[in-house]
C-alpha cells in the first residue's frame, strides 16, 4: 500500500496522550479514498489507514468492504478530529458503513484495536 506516512497516532485524554497506533498511511487522492484496503492482505495490514474527506458529512464519509476480506475497525472523526463514531468488526463485504455523526476523517484500523484502546465518543485522536 502506497501513501505518505505518519508517525503515530494518539488518543488525547486529559491533556494526555496514548498511543493508538504505530504505523499510520494516508490514503491519498480519489483514488487512494476509492481503494482504501481493498485486495489487502490481512498479514501486511499492521497499520491505521487515515482518509480525509473532501468535506464534513455522514453520507460523503460512507464506506465499503468490498474486496476486503478481513474485518476492521472504523473511527469517524469531525473536522477536530474527535470521534463522532466508532465501529467494532465491520465485516467484510459489507455494502455501506455510513458515521452517525458528519465525519470529516476516516480512520480505519485493524480489528480489536478499537476496543484494546478502550476509545470512546468524544476523545480526540492526534497524528
Amino acid at each position: 500500500m502506497k501513501g505518505r506516512i505518519a508517525l503515530a497516532l494518539f488518543v488525547e485524554r486529559k491533556g494526555k496522550r496514548t498511543m493508538l497506533s504505530g504505523k499510520a498511511r494516508f490514503a491519498e487522492g480519489a483514488f487512494g479514498r476509492m481503494k482504501g484496503l481493498m485486495f489487502e492482505r490481512r498479514k501486511n495490514f499492521d497499520y491505521s489507514l487515515i482518509f480525509k474527506m473532501p468535506s464534513e458529512s455522514r453520507m460523503g464519509s460512507s464506506i465499503h468492504m468490498m474486496f476486503v476480506f478481513f474485518p476492521i475497525d472504523v473511527l469517524f472523526l469531525d473536522s477536530g478530529k474527535k470521534v463522532v463514531d466508532i465501529v467494532h468488526s465491520l465485516r467484510p463485504w459489507a455494502l455501506n458503513c455510513t458515521p452517525k455523526r458528519p465525519a470529516k476523517f476516516i480512520v480505519e484500523m485493524p480489528e480489536g484495536t478499537a476496543k484494546s484502546k478502550s476509545i470512546k465518543i468524544g476523545e480526540r485522536i492526534v497524528f
